[in-house]
Order: C-alpha cells, then structure tokens, then sequence
C-alpha cells in the first residue's frame, strides 16, 4: 500500500514515484484504478447495528435533558455536539433519546432571532451563551438528522424544521457564484469578504457531503449539488506546503486557496473529519484521499497533528477514535479489512473522538460492508 500511495502521490503533485518505491505493474494498476463508490443516499435510521455502542454513548456523553457534554472541553455543549448527538439516536433507531435531544437544542440554543443555533453553550456561565453566533456545521448537523427522523418515523414536524434550518443556511452562509462556485461560510458573521481583509475564510471539514442529497429533500432550491461539486474541488486544490495538506482555516480570497492569516498552518482536530464526511457520503476519487492516506501511511504508532507548511508534526490524535477514520479511509482506497476492534466501544474516552469512532462504524456500515466481512 505505502508504495502505490508513493506512486499516486507523486502523480497528483505532478512527478514521479521515487525508484526505490517503483510498484510492481500491478500495484501500479492498483493505484491508479477508478475508486469504486456508491454515493447514493442511503437513510440513516438502524445503520448503528451495535445498540451497546450507542448505551455506552448515551450513558457517558448524554444528559437526561438532552445535553451532550464535551469532556474534553470544560463540560460545554455545542450545536455540533448536539447534531451528532442527534444522528447517532437516529442510527439507533432510539426516539426518546432524539427528542431529548432535539428538545434540549430548541430550548437552550435556538436563541438567536432567525432559524440557526448558537455554536456555543457553557454550564457555568451566565447566560451560558454569550456568543450568538452560529456555527455552520452544527446547523448542518441538526437540520440533517431532523430529515432522518422525519424519514424514519414519519413526523411531519420533524421536517419543517429541517427545512426550516436548511433554507436559513441557504440564504445565510451560502455564497454562490464565486470564484470556487458555491461555497459555505464557517458562520453568518465573521468569515465573509467583508468580515476579513482575507476572507472568505473557509473551513473544509463544514462541508458535510453525506448530509446535502438529504437536504436536498426539504429543500431543494438550494444548490446541494453545487456544495457538493465545490467542496470536492476545494478539497482537491487545497493542498499545501511539505505536507500536501490541508489547514483547518483556509483564505479564498486570492487566485488560489492559501492558509487563512492568525489561524495556525495546521492539519489538525477539524481537518481529520474531511475525508470521514467524503468515505461517508461515497463520493471522490483517489486523488481526494490520497494526502489523508499517505500521512496515516507513515511509520508510527500515532496520528500526526502536522505543520502543513514544514511537514513536521507538532503533535498527535492521542485517543484511538481518531485512528477509525484512517482505517475507514484504508478500507475506501484498497479495501483493508476493519478489524474486531473497529466496531468496538472505546472505553475512556472523551467526547470528540468516541463521536468520531461510532461516525465512522456507521459510515463503513452504510456504505462499506465489505471491509466489514459482511
């Protein structure tokens, strides 16, 4: 595998595979073959098979009121925490724990004076929101599993809320007709070409590709594919330094993307989820993960945290649920197996990687189950 990874990314960068990586004629073959991907959409409801999973979730993240605590992060909820939260009661087929869920949103982060959530809610502050700003993916998230449940129990109000949420970030953080076609802001305030002397900033792990043919459902005039198209080139072009990587805040404002000014030149905790959302939704081809799998191809026990401009790593993904999403990208670029362990809960650990790892049982679930044995 590290040897036709060597040959394609020499290829998409324009040279050629060091002599001492030649492949063999059918390892070449291997690597410049077609990715065969379903990107049909596929409803969420039951693709969480493994129900103890979603108990030993629910039990360490959940409230009874519906709240998901980041563990990590000085006990706040977020409206990110809040739709995984969400998609994850869906895939479960658990509707007491998705109106807990979305009951707790509503109640604690639908503030704002339009249809979106503020990002951010802090158990020991008054108010516990002090910032209304929204948080793009979150709204994403929310409005996303809102369809899914529609879908899965046949409640109306479920899906004018989706489409509720999903036209206000249409008419709020989509930008159309640019330079790079549609594209979606982080937040309404903040990021914009008026906000920023580089702006548009984007991040690329917003672009959530399995939740737009969904939303598309409830509200079709707005331009989903168009995201979609968009963000594949983006993740296509977005590519730099010594690593070959993507930053996790990205400037649009030029010619060509470049790391956004006050933000560190890092791939990191936001950039890994990018090519979790493309194996997810069964969409790109070799070239869009061949940077993600030729840095999780390296000797090492640990997933790098890199410097994209030196291509030294300044830290790593300690918690094993981030290392799901390298072996879920092993399975989509040549099919390895997922171990026993893949499927498994991880005790211990804390909310971002343990919601990172079930993402990822669910997409190799849904779309993967030949790496899967079954």
């Amino acid at each position: 595998m590290i040897q036709a990874l060597a040959l394609l990314m020499a290829l998409v960068l324009g040279g050629s595979a060091p002599a001492s990586a030649a492949p063999s004629g059918a390892a070449q073959a291997a690597a410049l073959a077609p990715l065969q991907l379903d990107a049909r959409p596929i409803p969420l409801a039951g693709a969480l098979a493994d129900a103890e999973a979603w108990r030993a979730y629910k039990a360490r993240f959940v409230t009874e009121a519906g709240r998901v605590i980041d563990t990590a992060n000085g006990g706040i909820s977020h409206s990110e925490g809040q739709g995984y939260g969400m998609l994850l009661a869906v895939a479960a087929n658990d509707r007491a724990a998705f109106d807990r869920l979305w009951g707790w949103t509503r109640a604690n982060l639908m503030v704002r004076d339009d249809e979106l959530s503020a990002w951010r809610w802090e158990p020991n502050q008054r108010p516990a929101v002090s910032d209304m700003n929204n948080a793009t993916d979150g709204d994403l998230l929310i409005a996303w599993a809102l369809v899914e449940a529609a879908e899965a129990w046949s409640d109306p109000a479920y899906r004018v809320a989706a489409r509720r949420i999903a036209v206000e970030v249409g008419r709020k953080a989509v930008v159309n007709k640019t330079k790079f076609e549609a594209l979606l802001l982080p937040a309404v305030s903040g990021f914009a070409t008026e906000d920023r002397p580089d702006g548009p900033v984007l991040n690329l792990s917003y672009w959530v590709f399995p939740a737009f043919p969904r939303l598309a459902i409830v509200a079709p005039e707005i331009d989903w594919p168009g995201l979609r198209q968009s963000g594949l080139s983006l993740v296509r072009l977005a590519r730099f330094g010594q690593a070959n990587l993507p930053t996790e805040w990205i400037s649009a404002k030029g010619l060509k993307l470049a790391p956004a000014d006050g933000f560190a030149p890092t791939f990191s905790y936001n950039a890994i989820r990018i090519p979790l959302y493309l194996a997810w939704a069964g969409v790109g081809e070799r070239e869009h993960y061949a940077p993600f799998a030729a840095l999780w191809s390296r000797p090492g026990a640990e997933l790098p945290i890199v410097d994209v401009l030196t291509g030294r790593k300044v830290d790593a993904f300690a918690e094993s649920g981030f290392a799901s999403i390298a072996s879920l990208v092993s399975c989509v670029v040549d099919g390895t197996p997922l171990s026993r362990s893949f499927l498994q809960p991880r005790a211990n650990e804390n909310y971002y990687p343990a919601t990172l790892h079930l993402l990822a049982v669910i997409a190799a679930q849904m779309r993967y189950r030949s790496c899967l044995g079954g």
